[in-house]
């Protein structure tokens, strides 16, 4: 089952929710979900944005459980 990293590597940057979503330009709302990985379907192209806010690839902010 597949997992997002979202939160754990935005901490490890030093940023918190309300940074990352200002930075990556989407929505709180989707953000919260993926931050709490209570999503059923993942928006490749919103993963991208946070990616690239991160300075990461999207495939790092999943993990194979």
């Amino acid at each position: 089952m597949l997992r997002l990293r979202i939160k754990e590597v935005a901490e490890a940057k030093g940023l918190n929710r309300s940074q990352l979503q200002r930075k990556a330009g989407v929505t709180l709302a989707l953000l919260n979900r993926y931050w709490k990985n209570s999503v059923g379907e993942i928006r490749l192209s919103e993963l991208e944005k946070i990616a690239r806010a991160l300075d990461v690839r999207a495939i790092d902010l999943l993990i194979d459980e």
